[in-house]
């Protein structure tokens, strides 16, 4: 191998069209004949739809179609599958650690509403015109009378029982108990020496991508065939839920991704929006094309958060935990698209790289009358770091310690991996940590961020009237979620490298990350393989890009794929030129023979003992009318799915330091440090900019970013002056190192990294105001902790 681009910090291939405007995305697709959607939306937190009156809007110049719930056809009048089921959600598992749990019920919505709203801005018709202004026009002139109930805004509330019904005719709001739990935590809390309590909420949160959910639908009546371009993290996904709606074939449906303008989480649902619009589509025989507005992605795209934590912990004399129980009320909005998944994560994750001889966490999920939750950057689990940092700071901060000193005395070490949690996670597979050097991991950050001389720093502010602190946060990250990701791998006739696969990009770097993986096998340059993704006609089976799962399943798939399709190239090329295949090697784009010190074919020009990839390739495919040797296959090409037999689990420390303006609140972050393990580095570049972006995403979360619902439920921040953002000013220079523990649960070594930034950032971040505001007795106890919050508690405490 002349080469090895697999861990260089190469330049991303997708850069050069995204800055110079050639990128593709869905609204910048324009088809023959193509009309757009606006949706008519709910006002009402939760009302009764008494009737709807279309005969205004139909009559408008331009209208082609007026849809409500009766115009569907049949097969989508019922309420959606849900998308994601949990694998032990029909009773639960005995004590080993898994999650016991309670499903009381599992609410999903319509394509568009039946005879109940149950949150502001879900769709209850969709009026399809010659273009989106029109649309818009008619969609406003529909008369829906409503019937408003009584709404509930807080999952706090919904669980008292003179509480309002989220859904009418529900048997209560309680959508599922959970127990996760692992030891003797009754036996642990009697006989430790100490006990402490925390109460914590952690209030919900949207996930604004550049590009809002988009969806472009056509459907050939002469072929039965519906094309569907969507902005999506899992195109498999959309396929299968619209093979079933539509009742045909894997072939008659195909979903491609374009470019996509950021993900997160919610764009991995199949929305009831994507239906509607895929069924106008084959209504009408005419592309449909639908663009959310940023309005509505703040009112109707999945959001996260809304949490409740009642926590206490036990800790021997020396600041060792003994356990950590408690309780967990999770708002999971209006309906349950992803079952429970969200909740168990967090309450999965709380153990972090701590050694936790017992855990309980009594889990409840609540509907409520908002847009449902699922999963955002990160899943839950900057909000389990939350809970388990902010422990380990009150142990400090009661027994007079360090905190990153207790921190420390409760870390697993190396030599104890791989360590079984006890518990399982969302997978349904054991929590079991495969590799990973946490007090290390720890150490190089606090030094990094001088945190030995932090406290002279911290006295010499106060003298001169500044509040600064300093933040720490750990955490262990399950990545390469199962159950598999595919990848083809093939050399075309022109010599050049073909990598297909089933999740598409929102930003990662697929193009580049899987073109090194594939390029070592072959000794190419990354320009020589061209990746293709989030096609459901180019690979048959997939599950989407989200929960740090790609560089893993996919990249192992690859791997596998690319590793098999070299064999073949240097079996057919040993036939060809009449010589051992162990004696071939791949290098430069030639099957060539090795330059060994006295091989038996070192007599030979060397050109002449070797062929390019295109005259293997050419010769693979065979000649028309002559027969191919016998055994043999057409073209050089393999198809890989990598099953993981468990999540692999990065890792991470942050310190941050910040400065709070006691007069108006406002937090300024001096310092950011991150060291980040996640297994081998296929592309440092790559995963660099995924922390940075992380860390960013995170700031958001912990100081600025707040969904405002009124007591009846009604969303107050529904725009960016309202919903605030962090902007280039807000974020500091983030300094990153990275560790590298390669995982051994798959071929390559690697973990994933596209959620470590924003995992532990806010822990972090309201660590370090905490800190810095000690003097005034101010405890930080939520998230996000705004400068009007801040204020709030100095004046409270100041009365």
């Amino acid at each position: 191998m002349e080469w090895d681009p697999f861990g260089l910090p190469l330049a991303r291939k997708e850069d050069p069209a995204l800055l110079l405007g050639r990128g593709c995305f869905v609204d910048d697709i324009h088809l023959p004949g193509m009309l757009e959607a606006a949706f008519v939306r709910s006002p009402f937190p939760h009302a009764r739809i008494l009737r709807i009156d279309k005969a205004r809007a139909r009559a408008m110049p331009g209208v082609v179609a007026v849809i409500t719930h009766r115009d569907l056809p049949g097969r989508m009048q019922v309420p959606l599958e849900m998308q994601q089921a949990n694998p032990t959600a029909s009773g639960g598992v005995d004590s080993s650690g898994a999650a016991k749990r309670a499903i009381t019920q599992l609410v999903t919505p319509y394509v568009l509403a039946k005879d109940e709203v149950c949150y502001v801005g879900e769709p209850v018709g969709l009026v399809i015109a010659e273009n989106r202004y029109l649309a818009e026009d008619a969609a406003a002139a529909i008369e829906v009378d409503y019937k408003p109930l009584a709404a509930v805004a807080d999952c706090l509330d919904a669980l008292q029982p003179t509480a309002p019904l989220a859904h009418e005719g529900a048997p209560s709001n309680v959508v599922a108990r959970m127990l996760v739990d692992s030891g003797d935590v009754d036996r642990e809390f009697r006989d430790a020496a100490h006990v402490f309590a925390e109460r914590l909420h952690l209030h919900r949160g949207a996930a604004c991508s550049m590009e809002c959910r988009a969806i472009l639908a056509e459907w050939n009546a002469a072929t039965g065939m519906l094309t569907v371009h969507a902005s999506t993290q899992s195109p498999h996904r959309l396929h299968r839920v619209l093979i079933t709606l539509l009742d045909c074939t894997d072939s008659s449906v195909r979903v491609i991704t374009p470019d996509v303008g950021g993900g997160f989480g919610p764009k991995s649902q199949a929305y009831p929006e994507y239906i509607a619009v895929c069924a106008a589509a084959q209504m009408l025989a005419r592309p449909v094309k639908w663009i959310e507005d940023r309005r509505e992605n703040l009112l109707a795209t999945n959001q996260e958060r809304d949490q409740y934590w009642d926590v206490e912990i036990a800790v021997d004399e020396q600041a060792r935990i003994r356990g950590v129980r408690g309780r967990l009320v999770h708002d999971n909005g209006a309906y349950v698209p992803n079952g429970v998944v969200l909740p168990w994560i967090s309450a999965a994750t709380v153990p972090g790289p701590y050694v936790l001889p017992s855990y309980r966490m009594d889990v409840i999920v609540a509907m409520t009358n908002k847009i449902s939750c699922s999963p955002v950057r990160g899943a839950g689990r900057p909000q389990a770091v939350v809970v388990m940092e902010r422990l380990m700071d009150l142990v400090a901060r009661r027994l007079k310690l360090d905190p990153a000193e207790v921190r420390l005395r409760n870390m697993i070490r190396p030599q104890q991996m791989p360590y079984a949690v006890g518990i399982t996670f969302r997978d349904g597979r054991p929590v079991v940590y495969d590799s990973g050097d946490y007090p290390r991991c720890q150490a190089k950050a606090l030094a990094l961020a001088d945190y030995a001389g932090f406290a002279k720093r911290q006295a010499a502010a106060r003298k001169s009237g500044r509040y600064i602190g300093i933040g720490i946060s750990n955490s262990v990250e399950a990545t390469g979620l199962g159950p598999y990701e595919g990848a083809t791998v093939r050399v075309l006739a022109n010599g050049r490298i073909a990598v297909h696969v089933g999740g598409p990009s929102q930003g990662q770097g697929h193009k580049t990350a899987f073109a090194q993986i594939a390029a070592r096998h072959f000794g190419v340059g990354i320009d020589a393989v061209e990746v293709a993704s989030g096609d459901t006609s180019s690979i048959s089976y997939g599950h989407g890009t989200f929960g740090a799962r790609m560089a893993v399943t996919a990249g192992s798939s690859v791997h596998v794929a690319a590793a098999e399709v070299a064999q073949q190239v240097k079996a057919l090329a040993a036939e060809i030129l009449q010589v051992p295949q162990t004696e071939l090697e791949l290098r430069a784009g030639r099957v060539r023979v090795k330059d060994v010190a006295g091989g038996p074919h070192l007599r030979r020009n060397m050109e002449e003992v070797s062929l390019s990839l295109r005259e293997v390739a050419v010769h693979s495919i065979g000649q028309s009318g002559i027969a191919m040797r016998s055994g043999s296959k057409p073209g050089l090409e393999s198809t890989a799915y990598f099953t993981p037999e468990r999540s692999t689990y990065a890792n991470g420390t942050h310190v941050v330091e910040v400065e709070v303006d006691v007069a108006t609140g406002e937090v300024k972050i001096l310092r950011y440090v991150v060291v980040h393990d996640c297994g081998r580095l296929i592309n440092p570049l790559i995963v660099h900019g995924q922390i940075v972006g992380g860390v960013a995403h995170g700031i958001g979360n912990a100081l600025l970013e707040r969904m405002v619902y009124g007591g009846d439920a009604q969303p107050l921040s529904t725009n960016l002056a309202e919903y605030m953002l962090p902007l280039a000013t807000d974020v500091p220079d983030v300094e990153v190192v990275h560790m590298e523990t390669p995982s051994p649960l798959n071929p390559i070594g690697v973990k994933g990294a596209g959620e470590g930034g924003t995992i532990l950032a806010m822990a972090a971040v309201i660590g370090a105001v905490d800190n810095a505001l000690a003097p005034f007795g101010v405890r930080i106890q939520e998230a996000p902790i705004s400068p009007q919050r801040i204020l709030e508690l100095l004046r409270s405490l100041t009365k």
